[in-house]
């Protein structure tokens, strides 16, 4: 059993990306279906299919590439941990590398990217940064 499914799987994805692989899979759960969901809107995953049924549920993760063969992710900062849980208010969300990364919020209106919670005004937990 795992006691980060958020760590377990962003370091899954840069993995794969890293030795090539075109897909990853991830035993499911909800809160792991809307983190996926925000980084295919942003643009850092091609897509995602739920597979299974019941408690074999799986998700599988289409990762992208460029025309190059490049990873879209380059890297990838774990914020808040289970062992210290980080929360910022909508005053303290800056921009991740200039803004040309993201910093992935889970809040009360969901989970959010810097830019939607700024632009919503809502803070939460930040769960990382991906660039």
């Amino acid at each position: 059993m795992v006691s980060d499914p958020v760590a377990d799987l962003i370091v899954r994805l840069t993995n794969a990306g890293a030795v090539g692989h075109a897909t990853v899979s991830v035993p499911f759960s909800n809160f792991k279906y809307a983190i996926a969901e925000k980084l295919k809107d942003t643009g850092y995953v091609k897509s995602i299919e739920k597979k299974g049924k019941k408690v074999k549920k799986t998700l599988d993760i289409t990762l992208k590439y460029d025309e190059a063969g490049v990873h879209a992710i380059n890297g990838v900062k774990r914020v808040s941990k289970p062992g210290r849980r980080m929360y910022k208010s909508t005053n303290e969300i800056t921009p991740v590398r200039y803004g040309f990364g993201a910093l992935v919020l889970s809040t009360p209106k969901g989970i959010k990217t810097d830019k939607e919670a700024r632009k919503e005004k809502v803070g939460g937990e930040a769960l990382f940064e991906i660039w």
